[in-house]
């Protein structure tokens, strides 16, 4: 039995330094929604991203303002977004001669949005602070030297510290900016 636990810990330990180390340390400056991002690697194929910034982001149900009939409700907000990426197709796109570097590849993954207080716009968000929750598909790809699209979608939890909560049917992001 010991012989045989050994041999499986070996196994598994001479499995996992032998992979190629495929995801990459990466800064980033996006200036669609305008922020600094950080992705670091969490094994071979994840990634967790820490995003700080000001940007665009539409209303919940639960916080738009009720004297406003635009038809196109929006706020201005810093934001904090994390993400935690499992990509999937690395080998597929190294064997068309596919660019893989900074993380170029599709990826589900689990998402945390939080944004404060209102700057501007013609929606009161919140006093404080929201949050939205949920898992995600999406594609990050770098193009020529250092520039980079990102673009996702998934559901959403939303709350807030005041208690608005509920379900958004799809989130969608796009992030375009430059790796460092």
């Amino acid at each position: 039995m010991k012989r045989t636990m050994l041999f499986i810990c070996s196994l598994i330990t001479v499995t996992l330094f032998s992979q190629e180390k495929q995801t990459e340390s990466v800064w980033r400056i996006n200036f669609l929604n305008p922020g600094i991002e950080y992705e670091m690697p969490t094994g071979n194929k994840s990634t967790l991203s820490v995003g700080l910034g000001i940007g665009y982001s539409g209303s919940y149900p639960h916080s738009s303002a009720s004297d406003v009939d635009t038809g196109l409700v929006y706020a201005i907000n810093p934001f904090v977004d994390i993400q935690y990426k499992w990509f999937y197709n690395f080998d597929k796109r190294k064997i068309k001669g596919l660019n893989t570097t900074t993380n170029s590849g599709n990826f589900v993954s689990v998402r945390v949005l939080t944004r404060g207080k209102t700057l501007f716009g013609d929606d009161v968000v919140t006093d404080k602070l929201d949050f939205a929750v949920g898992p995600t598909w999406g594609i990050q790809r770098k193009h020529g030297k250092n520039f980079h699209m990102l673009f996702d979608m998934g559901p959403i939890y939303y709350f807030d510290v005041d208690g608005g909560h509920g379900f958004f049917p799809l989130m969608l992001q796009l992030n375009l900016g430059f790796d460092l």
